[in-house]
């Protein structure tokens, strides 16, 4: 990205198709359309997308002798489809002679330049923008500009709407059901108008489209069919003259507020819209705000990239997020891998937001506590008290993990155990926690936070078992982040014992669960109380589980899991000259009549994890809190260990292995923080892309810059910083919201560290830098020295 507000693709690849369809793709938090040409269709090469925040639909299918339910991120109704041709000629479908795709990034507007040339040689220059509206979530907007270079006469458009659909998106669910939406019912209007309606197979859900076509002096004709509608208009084509097609779609669901049908509201929307410029300017204007507060100003080669990933996150999940009930998908809004759920990357994205966006963070946490009966549900089934978070979650909060997933590599259906991956319940602990430290409310505390943290804490107390041998208590059957390992290779059970991540954590949830308790006025602390039944015995259980737990060591290293130690050793060197490729070292075990289990052999970072959440101080303050000698050498030899053993099979991999790396050797800390940075953008999953932007790795990459490298932390009533910038990192430059103050900055280099206040507040705010404590008042601008 030579030009760091734009990505630019020349030609046509059809390799690359899937990878720019999802990278230019355009969106607003309520919906996102894939990059596809207007003129395309999923035929392999394309795929159309267009996914509406929230919007699933369960359906069984036959796989390996069993039925499954899955539930899915529906693929919308297509709102794109246009195309063009001259009088006597076929209807334009690509690919076109010459094109340029070019993604602006400050205006979220897409711009194709092509130039197609037909059977007859008729020569026509085209140029093509879209946007999904940000600041009417509900629009969007296609203009299409046509020029004929050597003829002239009668050229003919064709702009229609399609609800004959189907995920389809993702090679590997394609022996699944994949029909979602069912037509409804299309037609036009005397006003000019286009609809749709489409309805979820087997949800109450309701999908409405309409659309206005506009170009000078053309009186549209009508084409329906079952599932589709189109208008149809003749223009004057003349040499060396442009002609301007405009194309406004309104869509809206049965899911949205304050609408009486979905249809009404977006009829009325598509009416009353402005032309293409006018719109646009609102647009713009609206992206002009959110790139001012998410200011970042880094000296280093890769501005780029951080504005792609700061583009896709803000549009899957913005301020039009908030008032939908809806999690932050893990691929985003791009595609259909994952099926649209919603995992523990929230982790990685709120880390982000809170001191960017943390209307948006609360919006998230309160997507999980609205999930908070369904959790209880969950542990209930496993005979378990408090609330277990779902591995995967979509509409309801129920458990969405697979029962099966299929190795491409050997056919074979398997079964699917990441539902025991319990720590995402701490992941949600952790995310109200640290949305609370960065925020100070307290309002959101009372209301939901506490009552579910308190909940996932029972939770462990509940799951946690005495080990009377060890004198310790012990979290048994569950999988740590790695992913890789699921049961003992000897075992005939799935499930591991004491992953050392999950037990320090959930000890870590237990002590904030006393912690939030000690915050909340005295009458909610009681009320809390009486509402869970939590009497002091129990408390004084928790704080007993959170002092003894079990954390494995072996070799003067965390153990990932109880028993590791006892795995074997894999033969990197024969599997590293076999394979080129070893991030899906699990799919090529099984393949060979193997498991990954009898390896000690990671996909991501597991017990790493630890370091990502706490600066070392704290990691050793909780082991030590938890009975385990933890001295400062303790992270350098974990790391070292782990990082020969990982493949990094995830893109959550690169952005841990650079943050715990920072204090160690920080040359390998940016060389993962660039993987992470762009591994997306070069599709290093090889494919994946395709199917949705990792949009975890996305903000955990931005967040290298914004906490990271500075060492800023949120804890006790204060900012810590501690910088530690890379050599290629000559400086950072951020803008804060912190506590109600919306105009902090934060400026770091080689020697100084810079903070300033606005006057917008009255509170000063505390600084914590490397022993140094500092008071910073509104309108005030404090410099150290390092």
């Amino acid at each position: 990205m030579p030009d760091p507000w734009t990505l630019r693709y020349q030609g046509f690849d059809p390799v690359e198709e899937g990878l720019r369809e999802a990278l230019c793709a355009v969106g607003n938090g309520y919906v996102v359309s894939r990059g596809a040409a207007p003129e395309a269709v999923a035929d392999g090469v394309h795929y159309p997308g267009t996914y509406l925040a929230g919007c699933y639909d369960r359906a069984e299918s036959r796989v390996a002798g069993r039925v499954v339910a899955n539930e899915d991120l529906i693929n919308g109704p297509n709102w794109l489809p246009l195309t063009f041709r001259p009088a006597g000629g076929a209807w334009f479908t690509g690919p076109p002679a010459e094109q340029t795709l070019e993604l602006d990034l400050r205006r979220g507007l897409l711009t194709r330049t092509a130039l197609v040339v037909d059977a007859r040689g008729r020569r026509t220059r085209l140029v093509q923008r879209r946007f999904a509206s940000q600041a009417r979530p509900h629009l969007l907007a296609l203009e299409s500009t046509f020029t004929p270079e050597n003829w002239s006469g009668p050229l003919e458009v064709r702009s229609g709407l399609d609800g004959n659909v189907a995920n389809t998106g993702v090679a590997r669910y394609r022996g699944l059901t994949r029909r979602h939406l069912v037509p409804a019912g299309q037609g036009a209007d005397g006003e000019g108008l286009l609809w749709l309606e489409a309805d979820a197979v087997d949800s109450p859900l309701r999908m409405a489209l309409c659309c206005r076509t506009t170009a000078a002096a053309a009186e549209p004709a009508t084409e329906c069919r079952e599932g589709w509608a189109a208008h149809l208009l003749t223009l004057n084509g003349e040499q060396g003259r442009s002609v301007a097609v405009t194309k406004a779609v309104a869509v809206h669901t049965s899911r949205d507020r304050a609408i009486e049908t979905p249809l009404r509201a977006s009829r009325l929307l598509a009416a009353e819209a402005g032309d293409f410029e006018q719109l646009l300017a609102e647009h713009v204007l609206r992206w002009a705000e959110l790139w001012r507060r998410c200011g970042i100003d880094a000296d280093f080669d890769g501005a780029g990239p951080l504005h792609l990933n700061l583009f896709h996150l803000l549009q899957t999940y913005s301020e039009h997020s908030v008032d939908l009930d809806v999690g932050i998908p893990a691929r985003g809004l791009h595609g259909e891998a994952y099926r649209g759920h919603v995992f523990w990357d929230e982790l990685f994205v709120l880390r982000l937001l809170n001191l960017r966006f943390p209307e948006l963070a609360r919006a998230v946490l309160r997507y999980r506590h609205r999930r908070l009966d369904a959790a209880r549900r969950e542990a209930r089934e496993a005979g378990l008290r408090g609330a277990v978070y779902p591995w995967q979650s979509a509409s309801d909060g129920r458990e969405e993990s697979q029962q099966l997933h299929l190795n491409p590599l050997s056919g074979r259906w398997l079964p699917d155990h990441s539902h025991l991956q319990r720590h995402v319940g701490s992941a949600v602990a952790y995310n109200i926690w640290q949305y609370y430290q960065a925020t100070g409310d307290r309002d959101f505390l009372a209301t939901a936070g506490a009552e579910t943290l308190l909940e996932i804490a029972r939770f462990w107390s509940s799951a946690a078992t005495y080990e009377r041998g060890r004198e310790r208590w012990s979290i048994r059957g569950v999988l740590g982040p790695d992913e890789y390992h699921d049961a003992y290779p000897w075992a005939a059970r799935p499930g591991l014992n004491d992953n050392a991540y999950t037990n320090v954590l959930a000890s870590w949830v237990l002590a904030r669960a006393q912690d939030a308790l000690d915050v909340l006025p005295g009458y909610r602390r009681d009320e809390l109380r009486e509402r869970l039944d939590l009497d002091d015995a129990e408390l004084e259980r928790w704080h007993e589980i959170g002092r003894r737990l079990h954390v494995p060591m072996h070799e003067g290293v965390l153990s990932q899991f109880d028993g590791y130690e006892r795995l074997a050793e894999l033969d990197w060197q024969a599997y590293r000259f076999r394979y080129p490729d070893l991030r899906r070292l699990d799919r090529i075990l099984e393949a060979e009549g193997d498991t990954v289990n009898r390896y000690k052999v990671s996909k991501q970072a597991d017990a790493l994890m630890l370091w990502y959440l706490f600066s070392a101080r704290e990691v050793r303050d909780l082991l030590r809190h938890l009975g385990h000698p933890a001295g400062h050498e303790l992270l350098r030899r974990t790391t070292d260990y782990y990082l020969r053993r990982t493949v990094h099979g995830s893109t959550l991999s690169s952005v841990v292995h650079a943050w715990v790396l920072t204090r160690s050797d920080r040359r390998a800390s940016w060389r993962y923080f660039r993987d992470a940075l762009v591994a997306d953008l070069r599709d290093s999953q090889h494919g994946t892309t395709a199917e949705g932007v990792h949009l975890g790795a996305m903000a955990g990459a931005v967040d290298l810059l914004q906490r990271c490298y500075t060492g800023l932390e949120v804890r006790e009533d204060a900012l810590w910083l501690d910088p530690h910038l890379p050599s290629a990192l000559g400086r950072l430059d951020l803008d804060l919201c912190y506590r109600g103050h919306w105009g902090l900055g934060i400026a770091v280099d080689r020697r100084t560290v810079t903070v300033s206040l606005r006057e917008d507040r009255q509170e000063p705010v505390r600084i914590r830098l490397r022993g140094t404590e500092a008071t910073v008042r509104p309108g005030e601008t404090r410099r150290f020295h390092l």
